[in-house]
């Protein structure tokens, strides 16, 4: 009798249970091989589908009955491995339903014999030894014993990743092999990409560092300390993989020095893969075309964007027209990503950490491809202080079972080795990365380009004072704490200033900001006025260099930001920064608030002055924000679904950005797409397609109440079965887009902004 696992594909050809049970498992264990799991791949592959040698399965596939559970089968077998055989289950019950609880009473559920609850799907079979007996008719045995796990019995973290890296391993095999079936085309057109030539890409960086040096416009001090810099990261590259970190001013040239180190490194121990991890899409588009200069010497556009692949919710199917792909190549590029299956990947802090953190087939299924690679993770100091334990455990776990290199860089570096006994109570392994940067450099004094003028300890400036100082020059940078903030100081600029000046913000969408931020440069450079008004977007990673900054009191690491984007090349003897306390101020959040009260409660010790140039200032303000922070008593909740092995719960609670209930709004930046997307939409409902064209222009709003007023302007995007979708709306007042504020919502709405 022959068994189908797949239906008819294109070619009127159906697939045989045991061809794609030998497909998944040979590569689930070549994947699962790479971190030592080959055998536990291998069974995981063989088992994953047992449930569809059940006549019930057949008869769904002739369309004669639905609802049946072809999964349980397998994960129940796999428990006669014992505990070496619970990963197996796990992710064999997951690769359909996500992955669920490591919990005895969830593994009973597995068992035909158990009382199943009326929603739950029928089992194909029950009587899984019919289902043994014609797995073994197809050629297979299951080995008699499997290799144990590492153990880690109290370890939760690593107990954790260990199922997700398997999970990983058989979902993309899974994929992979499913797609072979229905879809060749898109199975040839996902061609495996290259992999890392180190040597090669090492060859090109040093070409293009070359050309860097003869070019740049920076002083020979700032050349001399971005040589030094280069220089301790190709030696620190030796060393064995492990946990970094890189310490360095801003303008050093990390972003090429962390490349090398990571290219140099991996070429020293086999590693696979480089992948950087950004905190804002804002920095993204700037990385990436970087890093695509620097490695794509000779090659073709195509080739380039195969070699440094971007993942991130502006990046994926993309309009070929605004990225010079064609359809195929953009389609390509949309396959390549789904599995991070290409040398060179840049992501964002939300994509990885919380994919890392996830129960779901789809974030999960690029994982395995972490194992034996260079991790980088780029302005650290944005990790929120909630989830830093768990994730500073699961990345030491990464670093220490699966030869992954992790390394934490930033101007502003968290004092992270502090938390070390904390996190050793999730993974005994802890905190204890190794600095890049050797003290003897001493690169924050030789760095130090920017005097600084601090506010006094009961002074007040208003913003008609700032917008007074701030109208007197030609180029300056204006940073506030909050939106409503840099509006109203645009304002009040706007009458004397006239064309140089701008404004930044998330009123306005991404494609606003980017235009905005290329003419800012350009004007920079060519020595015009330029004056800019801006929220915290200007300050990570953004390449910005004004002879005058002015930073309303907030947090050190953003002060020593804003002090970043001035004098940044070193061409001025001193660059100025005023730090300035708002009357009236007001703070994005309550976290936000609280670490500008330290710096208030510092500046006070420190008779009126801290050194932005000196390390030990902000190793002493990470220490004492995380023990007012409570940091080890935040998020119980976490900390119990961990302890309860709870995949679905932690997947919940482990959230990169809170207050994550907000609407998306397609805004009329550019009438001419919008109303093209605005109608498309309307027509055929909403799609991962339209999505992604449309985040361009979307500006993002909190979730207000059901009876607010500012649904007055908005129309509810539809899904393709015409109901509403619940966080994406067309704004039907264009007027309302101011072409340099953004979206200007009505005054009462203004605190909905994002």
């Amino acid at each position: 009798m022959e068994l189908y696992a797949h239906s008819e594909n294109s070619a009127g050809e159906r697939e045989l249970v045991g061809k794609h049970l030998r497909a998944v498992a040979a590569l689930a264990a070549d994947f699962a091989d790479r971190f030592g799991e080959r055998e536990r791949g291998h069974v995981a592959g063989l088992l994953h589908d047992l449930g569809k040698y059940g006549d019930l399965f057949q008869k769904r596939l002739r369309n004669q009955e639905s609802g049946i559970d072809h999964w349980s089968a397998g994960a129940w077998v796999s428990l006669r491995y014992r505990e070496a055989g619970i990963p197996v289950a796990l992710a064999i019950q997951g690769h359909h339903i996500g992955l669920r609880q490591w919990r005895r009473s969830e593994f009973q559920k597995l068992n035909p014999e158990t009382p199943r609850p009326p929603e739950a799907p029928r089992l194909s079979e029950f009587n899984f030894d019919v289902l043994l007996s014609r797995f073994a008719e197809d050629g297979f045995s299951l080995a008699p014993a499997i290799q144990e796990a590492p153990p880690s019995p109290a370890e939760y973290i690593a107990r954790m990743l260990e199922v997700r890296m398997l999970f990983s391993a058989l979902v993309d095999a899974d994929f992979l092999a499913t797609e072979q079936h229905f879809d060749q085309d898109r199975s040839r057109l996902r061609q495996a990409a290259a992999c890392l030539d180190a040597p090669k890409l090492v060859f090109f960086l040093t070409e293009y560092l070359e050309e860097i040096r003869t070019n740049s416009p920076a002083a020979a001090a700032v050349k001399g300390l971005r040589e030094d810099l280069l220089s301790a990261c190709i030696e620190s590259a030796h060393g064995p993989a492990g946990l970094y970190t890189l310490t360095a001013p801003t303008g050093s040239g990390k972003t090429l020095a962390l490349l090398m180190f990571a290219l140099e490194h991996a070429q020293i121990h086999a590693q696979r893969r480089i992948v950087v991890v950004l905190p804002f899409l804002s920095i993204i588009d700037q990385t990436v075309e970087v890093y695509r200069e620097a490695l794509a010497k000779g090659v073709t556009a195509h080739a380039a964007r195969k070699l440094v692949l971007e993942d991130h919710s502006l990046a994926e199917m993309s309009p070929a027209a605004d990225t010079g792909m064609d359809i195929v190549a953009a389609r390509q590029r949309g396959l390549l990503a789904e599995n991070w299956d290409a040398p060179v990947i840049i992501t964002t802090s939300v994509q990885f950490l919380e994919s890392l953190f996830s129960n779901s087939p789809a974030a999960c299924r690029k994982l395995h491809r972490l194992a034996n690679s260079v991790v980088i993770f780029d302005e650290v100091q944005t990790l929120p202080l909630g989830i830093a334990i768990p994730t500073l455990a699961a990345l030491s776990h990464l670093s220490q079972r699966y030869r992954t290199t992790v390394v934490f860089s930033t101007a502003t570096q968290p004092a992270f080795d502090h938390l070390d006994p904390q996190v050793q109570k999730l993974r005994v392994t802890g905190w204890r990365p190794e600095e890049i940067v050797p003290p003897v450099l001493n690169l924050y004094a030789r760095a130090s380009r920017v005097s600084v003028t601090w506010p006094s300890q009961d002074e007040r400036t208003s913003f008609d004072e700032i917008a007074g100082s701030l109208s007197a020059l030609d180029q300056a940078l204006c940073i506030v704490n909050v939106k409503r903030d840099a509006r109203e100081l645009f304002l009040m600029l706007e009458p004397n200033c006239g064309d140089h000046l701008f404004h930044l913000s998330a009123y306005m969408c991404p494609e606003h900001r980017k235009a905005e931020l290329g003419e800012i440069r350009r004007r920079l450079a060519a020595g015009q006025p330029c004056l800019v008004v801006a929220t915290q977007c200007v300050e990570a990673g953004v390449d910005l260099d004004f002879p005058v900054v002015y930073r309303a009191l907030g947090p050190l690491d953003a002060i020593a930001q804003a002090a970043g984007r001035c004098n940044r090349n070193g061409r001025l003897s001193k660059g100025h920064l005023r730090v300035f306390r708002p009357a009236g101020a007001g703070y994005p959040s309550s976290d936000y608030k609280q670490a500008t009260a330290l710096v208030v409660e510092m500046l006070a010790g420190a008779r009126g002055n801290l050194s932005l140039d000196d390390p030990d200032v902000f190793r002493n303000y990470y220490r004492r924000l995380y023990s007012l922070a409570s940091i080890e008593a935040q998020k119980p909740e976490l900390r119990e679904a961990v302890q309860a092995l709870d995949f679905g719960e932690v997947r919940r609670l482990y959230r990169v950005i809170e207050n994550a209930d907000s609407i998306n709004v397609l805004t009329a930046y550019d009438p001419a797409r919008y109303e093209e997307l605005a109608d498309r939409v309307r027509i055929e409902g909403l799609s991962r397609r339209w999505v992604a064209e449309a985040r361009a222009l979307t500006v993002s709003l909190f979730r207000p109440r059901s009876a607010h007023r500012i649904y007055d302007f908005l129309e509810p995007v539809r899904l393709r079965d015409r109901s509403p979708a619940p966080d994406w709306f067309i704004h039907l007042r264009p007027e309302h887009y101011h072409s340099k504020l953004g979206l200007e919502v009505p005054q009462e709405m203004e605190l909905l902004s994002v």
